[in-house]
C-alpha cells in the first residue's frame, strides 16, 4: 500500500491514506448544496468534518479520522466494526439516519472488504460511498508498472473534475504505465470487473465483488502511486442523481471487493 508513511499527520489535515473509506460520498461533489431522497442540505465548509479539493470543492465525505467505529468481533484473519451515523455532527453533513457494517478477512494472498449500509427507519438513505486504495510495486520504476483496466464507459468531465451527462466507450487499458496519467471516472459494464498492476514478479489487483456500479483511476504524473478507487456511485451523485442509488427504510445495500498480491513469472504480464 502507498500513503501510509504518517497516519499521524494524515488524520491531523483529513487527507486520504492507505486504504480510506469515502463516505457519504466518493469523490467531488459540485458545491455544498445537495437535494437527495427527499432531503435538502447545504454543507457547512469551515466544519472540521469536510475537506475540499484545490478548487473549493467537497471532496470525499467525512475524514476517516473522524469516523467512530465500533469493533464488534476480531479473529486473526477477520475483522468486523460497525458505524452508526447519528450523531448530530454526522447528520448535519448526510441527513440520514444509517448504519455501516464492516468487515474485513485477510487471506495469504489478499484482502476482502465487505461493506454494508442498513438504512434506518426514519427514511431512504442515498448510497454513494467507496474507498479509495493507494497501490505501488516496490523497487521498480513507476512506468515499466503494467496497469490493467478492463473495458467500461469512461465519464466525461468538466474543467472540475465533475461529470457530465456524457460518456465514451473506453476498451480498456493494458501496457506499461510510461509517461500516461489517470484522474478519471468510469461506469463499469460488469460488476465483478478486476483493476491490476504488475511487475517485478508481482500482481496486485482490485477485484470488485458486486455492489460498485463505478470507479476512478487516479496515476498522477510524478507521482508512484496508482488509486483503483471502487464506488457505489459516480462522483457528484448527491447533487446529480446520476447513477444514484437509494436504500429504503430497514434496507440494505451491500459492497464488496478484494485486494489481491500474487507471484508472477518475471517478464510476464497481467494474462
Amino acid at each position: 500500500m502507498r500513503r501510509v508513511d504518517d497516519l499521524d499527520l494524515a488524520a491531523a489535515k483529513g487527507n486520504t491514506a492507505g486504504i480510506p473509506l469515502l463516505h457519504p460520498w466518493a469523490n467531488r461533489l459540485a458545491g455544498p448544496v445537495y437535494r437527495a431522497a427527499g432531503r435538502s442540505t447545504t454543507l457547512d465548509m469551515t466544519s472540521p468534518l469536510l475537506h475540499a479539493d484545490e478548487r473549493g470543492l467537497p471532496i470525499h465525505g467525512v475524514p476517516w479520522s473522524r469516523l467512530a467505529w465500533e469493533v464488534t468481533a476480531t479473529a486473526p484473519d477477520l475483522l468486523r466494526a460497525r458505524l452508526d451515523w447519528n450523531r448530530p455532527d454526522l447528520l448535519a453533513v448526510f441527513p440520514y439516519p444509517h448504519r455501516l457494517e464492516l468487515a474485513v478477512a485477510l487471506r495469504h494472498d489478499g484482502l476482502t472488504l465487505e461493506t454494508t449500509l442498513v438504512a434506518g427507519a426514519e427514511g431512504p438513505v442515498p448510497a454513494s460511498f467507496g474507498f479509495h486504495p493507494y497501490l505501488g510495486l516496490p523497487d521498480l520504476p513507476r512506468a515499466r508498472w503494467h496497469l490493467e483496466l478492463p473495458a467500461m464507459r469512461r465519464l466525461t468531465l468538466n474543467e472540475r473534475g465533475i461529470p457530465t451527462r456524457e460518456e465514451t466507450a473506453f476498451a480498456g487499458f493494458q501496457r506499461e504505465l510510461g509517461e500516461a496519467a489517470f484522474d478519471d471516472g468510469f461506469a463499469l459494464s460488469d460488476e465483478r470487473s478486476i483493476f491490476a498492476l504488475s511487475g517485478a514478479g508481482r500482481r496486485v489487483s482490485v477485484e470488485m465483488l458486486g455492489g460498485y456500479t463505478h470507479a476512478q483511476v487516479f496515476a498522477p504524473p510524478g507521482k508512484d502511486l496508482v488509486a483503483l478507487e471502487p464506488m457505489t456511485a459516480p462522483a457528484n451523485a448527491l447533487v446529480s442523481g446520476r447513477g444514484l442509488r437509494v436504500v429504503e427504510p430497514g434496507g440494505r445495500l451491500r459492497a464488496g471487493f478484494r485486494i489481491g498480491v500474487v507471484e508472477i513469472e518475471p517478464g510476464a504480464d497481467s494474462r
